[in-house]
């Protein structure tokens, strides 16, 4: 396992933290719409507080290190890389706790294939090394959504849930997935889900303990986990080459590994 500052190093390198090939325009405009409730962007969740934009800004720099000044509107925006390590060690907690029960049961969801999953596997791989069961309610689920005609389907990889469309797995905010999967589990909900997007945050508002990765541009998590909804939300580009993501996944693991 690398050290914090050779961790911090990294993941400035690879732009995981730092600054973030995420833009400042995107990243406000994502803003001013979960200020003004757009569900795209909060992610299964409702929030109790009035959060304004200028109260999601705050809230962001807070929790993922974007740059506060709300007169800086466009160019580079950033991820502070000492929050992501924190909320990761955090996030290594939490899980080592649910793992130190009997038999824990698990529930891991990505929307993001292309980015996330190569953290997803190798975690859910440790979980089970540890002796949880990983949970695959509502397999081959088909619904059809908002912004895409054809039906979608819940399908799974080594037990990390995931959204089929027409054989590929694809990027999703959508929490529909993850309502139906808790739906299905009733009283047996999992000890823990480790997701992100809108299987995260679905889970979060239902409840369920919830530990997860969200971007800069993607505030929901973070003002839910602000609000107590979710337990961990790690700041972190969600979608640079998967194996820049090698380095990240083993802190984890290990940190995981030794906590009591």
């Amino acid at each position: 396992m690398l050290s914090r500052d050779q961790l911090r190093e990294h993941l400035i390198r690879t732009r995981i933290a730092g600054e973030v090939a995420t833009s400042r325009e995107n990243n406000l405009d994502h803003y001013s719409s979960a200020a003004n409730r757009d569900p795209y962007y909060l992610l299964g969740l409702t929030l109790e507080q009035p959060w304004s934009f200028r109260d999601v800004l705050a809230q962001m720099a807070k929790s993922a290190g974007v740059k506060a000044d709300p007169g800086h509107r466009w160019g580079q925006d950033t991820i502070d890389p000492d929050l992501t390590i924190d909320a990761l060690d955090a996030m290594a907690d939490r899980i080592a706790g649910v793992l130190s029960r009997e038999n824990p049961r698990l529930l891991f969801a990505t929307g993001h294939p292309t980015g996330l999953l190569a953290v997803h596997l190798p975690l859910a791989r440790f979980a089970v090394e540890r002796g949880a069961t990983l949970l695959t309610p509502a397999e081959g689920w088909t619904y059809s959504g908002s912004g895409f005609g054809r039906a979608r389907k819940i399908r799974y990889l080594q037990d990390i849930a995931m959204l089929d469309d027409k054989g590929g797995f694809v990027h999703t905010h959508d929490s529909a997935p993850m309502e139906r999967m808790l739906t299905v589990l009733g009283d047996a909900s999992p000890d823990l889900v480790i997701a992100d997007h809108g299987w995260a945050g679905a889970a979060g508002e239902a409840g369920v303990p919830t530990v997860a990765f969200a971007d800069s541009n993607d505030p929901g998590l973070f003002l839910g986990e602000a609000e107590g909804k979710i337990d961990v939300v790690v700041p972190l580009d969600d979608n640079v080459l998967p194996r820049h993501y090698a380095p990240l996944t083993a802190h984890l693991v290990t940190r995981a590994s030794r906590t009591p």
